[in-house]
């Protein structure tokens, strides 16, 4: 498993290393997102969408559980599982897995039995002001395609 981590100073940034994740996914990717709240998950979310060629403007599942966003290279299908309720729920977000887009889902650890093996862990920590540190755990990315992601280009 390869790990690469950054630090960032502003959303502008945080959104420019998703952008450039979101540029080497490939159909059926799945990505977990955790982080305190406001941490910048969704700000994540909204990179990775411009890195897959959506244009629309990405905003926070909280209340729908999942929104879709069709236009880009890739469907990109936004979770978040923070309120998810019964066995019901989760099958509805598991269907997803098998859909040829990107699945990013927020919050991640409340279905982690249900995760795929084959998958990409983002961690997002708060530091002082602005700053967080971004961690990418790439359990199915190839160590150039890590290389290719990094916050000074």
């Amino acid at each position: 498993m390869k790990t690469k981590t950054f630090t960032v100073h502003s959303p502008a940034e945080t959104m420019a290393i998703a952008q450039k994740l979101g540029s080497v996914l490939s159909a059926g990717s799945v990505l977990t997102l955790e982080g305190d709240l406001a941490a910048g998950k969704t700000t994540f979310a909204k990179g990775l969408a411009v890195g897959v060629g959506i244009s629309d403007v990405i905003d926070s599942p909280t209340f729908a559980i999942v929104k879709e966003y069709d236009g880009g290279r890739l469907p990109l299908f936004h979770m978040d599982v923070y309120r998810l309720d019964g066995d019901s729920d989760v099958e509805f977000v598991l269907e997803y897995f098998d859909r040829g887009g990107v699945c990013v889902i927020e919050w991640a650890s409340n279905i982690a039995a249900d995760l795929p093996d084959q998958r990409i862990d983002v961690r997002i920590e708060r530091l002082d002001g602005e700053g967080r540190e971004i961690s990418i755990f790439g359990f199915n990315f190839k160590e150039e395609e890590m290389d290719h992601v990094n916050v000074s280009d």
